[in-house]
């Protein structure tokens, strides 16, 4: 099938995505899925993807070419972190896809507002960046709706402390791939720009 090549691609550091109709999954063994979601994910990912604490990512509406490529980079060492190494372990391509398709199928739902003054710091960062100090739109690459694309995650949604170590991470280059756009990005944001930028985005759905 088209989708095993294409992820094969992925693995391999290829941008290729997944070519379907708009809105289309693929046909995956999403039994197998649960079943590794249930031995694995869900005691830092939350049984739905909805995280189980502010230290993990919310899954839940992921894109599933990108849990995919993620997974993929963990296991050939592109993306560093012991834990999820030793999660990825084993996996197949197709696991991995099923896994991406899984959490993808999942509802999401948006957070509430926890300080609408820092909040709306955030919602101007992300829709107009900081001209003043260089720093892009997340908007441009995201979406007005932090929704992203096959290729680009979806934020809207995510957990708060997960976006700000995440940009934290890129700004030391610690995040080991998909680093080049986002360290420019995250070099120039201020750590009240990376604390309001985050607290907006979990507000989105």
């Amino acid at each position: 099938m088209n989708w095993r090549r294409a992820l094969a691609g992925l693995a391999l550091g290829a941008a290729a995505p997944v070519v379907l109709a708009a809105g289309e999954l693929p046909d995956v063994d999403l039994g197998r899925a649960e079943e590794i979601n249930m031995g694995r994910c869900f005691l830092c990912h939350g049984v739905d993807g909805e995280s189980s604490t502010a230290l993990y990512p919310r899954l839940a509406g992921q894109h599933y070419q990108y849990i995919a490529k993620q997974l993929a980079d963990f296991q050939a060492g592109r993306r560093k972190s012991d834990t999820m190494v030793s999660m990825v372990e084993g996996l197949t391509a197709d696991e991995m896809l099923a896994l991406g398709v899984f959490f993808e199928k999942k509802p999401t739902r948006a957070q509430a507002v926890q300080d609408a003054d820092l909040a709306g710091v955030g919602r101007y960062v992300f829709h107009r960046g900081n001209e003043y100090s260089g720093v892009a739109a997340c908007a441009s690459c995201h979406g007005e709706r932090g929704l992203g694309s096959p290729a680009l995650p979806r934020l809207a949604g995510q957990v708060p402390q997960y976006t700000e170590s995440q940009l934290k991470s890129f700004n030391k280059r610690e995040r080991t791939n998909d680093n080049a756009v986002m360290h420019s990005i995250a070099s120039r944001l201020t750590e009240l720009e990376i604390k309001a930028v985050s607290l907006y985005i979990a507000t989105l759905d």
